[in-house]
């Protein structure tokens, strides 16, 4: 029986895992495919909870059943424990294991696209306190940067997530309001924007660029499109930039393994692929 894995959310039909996913079974030959499992909210206890049931050997996790994923499963590898929250899932001896390879996708694009970006950096610089930023700041406590100014519109929030990598990152996260960047921009050595302002006509936010390190890095988590007008900023003043699309194909990469026994790599073709079809979404 061939194995089927599933990306998992709701909704889930946008998702690019699909076109990923199969990519990477051509190309290695692998007799598998990969599909859209949508989850409503009100199934989603039943199926993660009776996984093993459902006939995939393992799915990825979206929005808004991370959490849900986690808590479903019967074994948790050291990212997810760290987030509370689970994107990959397969099965051993019929038993749920769940991971999380988001901080992991993060680092793997920087390191990629940027090699040796974090050679010297000390500060980085992180706008917006959504889902995905939880697996930034776990990626730079990893990764050893020592202090992170963590920027959100709402305050609070920012203190929420600071509070949650508390004891682990003590004295590492700074707190504090949007309207700061421009205080804290000049001493950044990675800037990151996990906000979605700027995409389906909200404003861009305000940076002022010209205050940056020229040796800083800007990266943007949102790939449609992918050229944000967040790195057209930072690109326009003179900084190195990297899109928000290698996250999503390098958090890919455990899960095939995973799945389909084979570590699948993540070059320019894999690339041209996912945005080809980007190209002919769009309106």
């Amino acid at each position: 029986m061939r194995p089927i894995a599933c990306v998992t959310g709701w909704p889930v039909e946008h998702s690019r895992s699909p076109l990923i996913h199969r990519f990477w079974l051509a190309r290695y030959g692998v007799e598998g495919d990969y599909v859209a499992r949508p989850v409503s909210p009100d199934e989603a206890a039943d199926f993660y909870g009776s996984f093993a049931a459902s006939g995939f050997v393992g799915a990825n996790v979206t929005l808004p059943h991370k959490e849900t994923a986690y808590a479903a499963a019967h074994r948790r590898m050291a990212a997810a424990e760290r987030l509370g929250a689970a994107n990959t899932l397969w099965l051993e001896k019929g038993e749920l294991v769940a991971d999380n390879t988001d901080a992991v996708g993060f680092l793997a694009s920087l390191d990629s696209a940027a090699p040796g970006w974090a050679e010297g950096a000390e500060r980085a610089l992180v706008l917006g306190a959504g889902g995905a930023t939880r697996a930034v700041l776990d990626a730079l406590i990893e990764r050893g940067i020592e202090k992170v100014d963590l920027l959100n519109r709402t305050e609070k929030r920012a203190h929420e997530l600071v509070e949650f990598f508390a004891p682990r990152a003590a004295g590492r996260l700074v707190p504090g309001p949007l309207e700061a960047a421009e205080k804290v921009l000049p001493r950044a050595d990675l800037i990151v924007n996990a906000t979605s302002a700027g995409l389906h006509g909200a404003a861009p936010l305000a940076i002022a660029w010209k205050k940056a390190k020229p040796t800083a890095l800007a990266t943007d988590l949102t790939y449609v499109p992918l050229m944000t007008p967040f790195l057209a900023g930072a690109s326009e003043a003179g900084l190195a930039t990297v899109d928000g699309l290698g996250m999503l194909l390098h958090q890919a990469v455990p899960g095939f393994e995973r799945w389909f026994g084979v570590v699948p790599k993540v070059d320019e073709e894999l690339r041209r692929h996912v945005l080809a079809d980007l190209a002919r979404a769009v309106p």
